[in-house]
């Protein structure tokens, strides 16, 4: 053994003294330096590696993408290589070498987060979803959710209105819960929460979808629904990087619904008879012009990064400001993060993650239960005789509209528009690293999630009708909420010959504490003082103050077998604990397994060089749901009834305490069971891959809302387990490279099916939803077994009755009258499918993305128009009933003024649409005084966003739900906030 090491030590001299020597005796080496460039946009980039083929011996391109490397012998292969791009390997000719690295794409090398861990992309056995995040600083995006919006199949993104700051409403494979949240839970960088409003999108690293039971089982409970995991941006070693995105936006409403003028508003009323107008009054007030303004929206995000082996950090700062269509309506957002990792020691890596965002934003009056669809309708419904302010006290609004209950848009908006609702939230997190050996490691985390929310409300005693009757009234509702999040997660992987083995295991547990109070108070001497100190009267009985709790305690595991990468395993076991659920029913048990088959790695596959991979997965899988809970949900509460000490005689008058509910001592789970099979097809040198997924989700012991009878001295329902509901469907991801070069143009293309059913409820049959008109006075949403979530149920118009005007009711128990017994099913909200389609091109220095999305066969309730061509009372309507019907015989679409409103077909329309969703153009400047600068990017761009829309929808946007994010109930348009089409001018510059 000594003899063997002396000898490879006499041979390690001599190469040593060899390659010692080159420098003497090498006649041909050189000094090699150059750019390295990206093949399609130019850009230099920072930190690729250009290293000696065989050897480490090599540097990194500095911040202008220049690399120098000496003594090179010629023939010598350069290996150049950076993350994202095609490694290339390279022969020294001479000493000038600029080098283009076209961006990579075999695709099954990306490493996919996975719940707790990371994989690549070929060995994902479950139904995984990656959003591009390549063009997010491009693009008017205020909440990251957008970013989802027609990019991943299986996934429904709408924005239920146009809102400045409004929440989106996402679906991952359907409706899942009747009352419980649908929304997926999200985990961004390792933390749980709630919604990602507080996060800027250009701060997003990666975007990762879990679609199945199988991939998301390893959060348990609170995975019912799909779970997104974000990875923010991170310090890298590529060099210090500092990077400002700044875009300036206008938004416009385009979609106008013209009101009648005075002339037509007079002969309608003198049908209708509700109002007398005197002579003489004539077209004052374009409400449409007065209501809606061109919105603007200013965005500003900088960050900082670097990093070198031991210690990285990236720093981000940004400020958005949204001001809406509409006047007053606002956003704003401030926004921090610092995200530090520091390699302490090789066995201990610590990492510290902040984020900060303060928003604020104001409510305007739309859609239900506000003044009859609030501003929105009021446009339309305010007749235009009527000016701004009231002639006589100019100090008022205008509310002379002759005994009709009718409120101008502008003090619509005036009532709200000193509401305001403000959040700051703080999410800080810290972990540490410890690696025992290569192949053991454990991770422990710590995180608080803090938010603090303040709303205020004032409205003054002067300008609106509803001021002055309450003589000035305001409120303050403060808010705050902490959870703690404690993980720890032990990792161990080997591989040995052609077998992989992951196995992990570990624990988490949540804490959260919500704390909230509240007061009110009226009778203000002037719209001057609008504190609530001010106030000459704080109402006793509307005050008060509340806390709650709940805790999650959770143990979790993952076994993954891989051999060879062609046949794959992964088991995954969840245990949650709920304080919410009564000790007997506290803890729930979530499995899953999934496998997959490399079917192109098999020797029947030989000679198929055209095929780069085939895979067949296929997963089963449990999660749960319990957000429909209360946090003392199986507890009996009680009400306590107060009493106004200060009224004469109840001076001694005792508290009433009364049951607020029953108590459900055997209230359980929700829970989801889901199986998936998915094939993965990628070809032609990875210029086609084709992901198909189907498959079957049912949800059981579904959190229900029970009616209990009439007279119980507790609340009018229980919640309790009952009912089933399955969604079943098939998604298509198609990418494909149609070329590449000078020229090059990728497509992004995916398609998503899903059929929703509620097979089963146990107590209640019958759930009814949604009351429209108060005229009409009943709901037009109805659930029941063997029929999706969400039907439009009233009855069916076949038109109107040329002899009367009337609309004809179908009689369809034949009795030969119209009766509530003649309703049925007239809609259905849910699509048949929605998609996807996004075309990017490239062509030297200019960059063009093309994105297209739509729905298709889904059916909007639009309540609207009973508002706007009911015909009922003195309110405007829209010009359509100038179609009406007014002389026997008359053949038309519109019924005559006065006609039997109900809900009915006759407000059914098809919400289907097509979109030109955004259209984005950018240009990178190049140049030697940029590299002077030390500028690696300088990209102006223009972004255009609802551009076009191709629908046979007649309200101002088919993207809509007035009741926001319901599962029960969809497709609803009551004067809700609408959509606009967008114009951005932007950079983005780095140096």
């Amino acid at each position: 053994m000594m003899l063997l090491f002396t000898k490879r030590l006499f041979y390690l001299f001599i190469v040593f003294g060899c390659v010692l020597s080159l420098p003497v005796f090498g006649q041909n080496n050189l000094r090699v330096e150059g750019t390295v460039t990206d093949a399609n946009t130019g850009e230099t980039l920072i930190g690729v590696s250009v290293t000696k083929k065989g050897t480490k011996n090599g540097i990194s391109t500095d911040v202008n993408g220049r690399y120098i490397l000496s003594d090179v012998p010629v023939g010598t292969v350069l290996v150049v290589s950076y993350i994202g791009y095609e490694v290339k390997e390279i022969p020294v000719t001479s000493g000038k070498l600029d080098i283009k690295l076209r961006v990579s794409s075999n695709v099954l090398e990306d490493v996919v987060v996975i719940g707790y861990g990371s994989v690549k992309r070929k060995d994902v056995t479950t139904a995984i979803s990656s959003v591009s995040t390549k063009d997010l600083d491009q693009r008017p995006i205020v909440s990251a959710a957008q970013a989802i919006q027609g990019r991943a199949a299986g996934v429904s993104v709408i924005q239920p209105n146009g809102t400045p700051g409004a929440e989106m409403s996402i679906r991952i494979r359907g409706t899942t819960s009747f009352n419980g949240s649908n929304d997926p839970l999200y985990v961004v960088d390792g933390v749980p929460v709630d919604n990602i409003n507080f996060l800027s999108p250009t701060d997003i690293a990666s975007m990762q979808i879990l679609k199945d039971a199988s991939s998301a089982a390893i959060y348990g409970s609170r995975a019912a629904n799909g779970v997104i995991l974000i990875t923010t941006k991170s310090g890298t070693t590529d060099g210090a990087k500092i990077s400002l995105n700044a875009q300036y936006t206008q938004n416009k409403v385009t979609n106008e619904i013209q009101s009648l003028n005075v002339a037509q508003y007079r002969d309608l009323q003198s049908e209708i008879g509700a109002v007398v107008l005197p002579d003489g009054l004539t077209d004052q007030t374009n409400w449409f012009d007065e209501t809606y303004t061109t919105g603007e929206l200013q965005n500003y995000q900088l960050s900082i990064s670097d990093g070198t082996e031991k210690l990285k950090y990236y720093l981000s700062a940004g400020y958005l400001g949204e001001n809406g269509v509409l006047n007053s309506s606002f956003f704003k957002r401030y926004n921090f993060r610092a995200n530090i990792d520091n390699k302490v020691r090789k066995w201990l890596t610590v990492a510290a993650n902040v984020n900060y965002a303060d928003n604020i934003s104001n409510g305007v009056s739309t859609g239900t239960g506000a003044n009859r669809g609030g501003v929105i309708l009021s446009v339309i419904n305010t007749p235009t005789f009527a000016p701004i302010w009231n002639p006589d006290i100019p100090t008022q609004y205008y509310d002379n509209f002759y005994g009709v209950n009718v409120t101008s848009p502008l003090e619509n908006l005036a009532r709200s528009a000193n509401n305001k609702a403000r959040e700051n939230r703080l999410i800080a997190s810290g972990n540490a690293l410890i690696t025992f050996m290569p192949e053991l490691t454990f991770k422990s985390s710590l995180t608080m999630d803090r938010r603090n929310g303040l709303n205020t409300t004032f409205l003054d005693p002067i300008s609106t009708g509803w001021g002055r009757n309450q003589f000035g009234t305001a409120s303050d509702t403060r808010n705050m909420n902490t959870v703690l999040t404690f993980d720890n997660v032990l990792t161990y992987t080997k591989s040995f010959n052609k077998h992989g083995i992951e196995a992990m295991a570990g624990s988490s547990s949540t804490e959260s504490l919500y704390e909230n109070n509240y007061i009110n108070g009226s009778n203000y001497r002037n719209d001057l003082i609008q504190t609530l100190n001010a106030a000459n009267k704080i109402a006793w009985d509307n005050t008060g103050s509340g806390a709650s709790e709940w805790a999650i305690m959770s143990y979790f595991g993952r076994i993954a077998y891989n051999f060879d990468s062609k046949y794959l395993l992964t088991v995954n076991m969840r245990k949650d604990g709920s304080s919410k659920l009564h000790p007997d029913h506290r803890w729930g048990y979530f499995p899953s397994v999934s496998a997959a088959w490399r079917m192109s790695s098999e020797d029947f596959m030989d000679g198929m060089d055209w095929l780069d991979d085939l895979k067949l997965r296929g997963g089963w899988g449990q999660t749960g749901n319990q957000s429909g809970l209360g946090d003392y949900a199986y507890l009996q509460l009680y009400n306590i009834g107060r009493v106004n000490w200060a009224v004469v005689g109840q001076e001694q008058a005792v508290p009433t305490i009364s049951p607020a509910n029953l108590r459900t001592k055997d209230l359980t789970w929700e829970t989801t069971t889901q199986s998936n099979i998915g094939l993965d097809f990628t070809a032609f040198k990875n210029r086609l891959t084709v992901n198909l997924d189907y498959y079957n989700k049912r949800t059981t012991n579904m959190l229900m809302n029970v009616s209990i009878p009439a007279g119980a001295a507790v609340s009018n329902t229980i919640i309790r387990n009952e009912g089933e509901m399955v969604n079943k469907g098939f998604e298509v991801l198609v990418n494909t490279l149609n070329m590449k070069g000078a020229f090059s143009w990728n497509t992004d293309f995916n398609i998503s099916f899903n059929k929703n059913k509620l097979v089963s409820l146990e107590l209640q049959k019958i759930y009814n939803a949604a009351t429209t008109n108060e005229v009409v006075g009943q709901t037009v949403v109805r659930n029941e077994p063997g029929r999706a979530l969400g039907g439009f149920y009233g009855f069916i118009s076949d038109g109107v009755d040329p002899e009367t005007g009337e609309l004809i009711y179908r009689d369809l128990n034949g009795d030969n009258k119209t009766s509530v017994s003649d309703r049925t099913y007239i809609g259905n909200p849910n699509p048949d499918f929605i998609f996807g389609l996004t075309n990017s091109f490239s062509y030297k220095n200019f960059n063009l993305s093309v994105f297209l999305q739509g729905s298709y066969g889904n059916d909007i309730y639009n309540a609207s128009r009973m508002e706007t061509e009911g015909m009922y009372d003195g309110k405007n309507q829209s010009t359509r009933v100038l179609n009406r019907w007014r002389v026997p015989g008359q053949i038309t679409d519109v019924p005559k003024a006065l006609f039997d409103l109900k809900n009915s077909t006759y407000f059914i329309e098809d919400g289907s649409y097509l979109r030109v969703k955004n259209v984005s153009l950018s240009y990178n400047i190049k140049g030697e005084a940029l590299r002077k600068l030390k500028i690696s990017r300088l990209q102006p761009y223009l972004s255009a966003s609802n551009l076009l829309t191709w629908t046979n929808y007649s309200g101002m946007d088919p993207e809509v739900n007035q009741y926001g994010n319901s599962g029960a109930v969809q497709g609803i348009d009551w004067g809700t906030y609408p959509q606009s089409k967008s114009f951005v001018l932007g950079i983005n510059v780095e140096f």
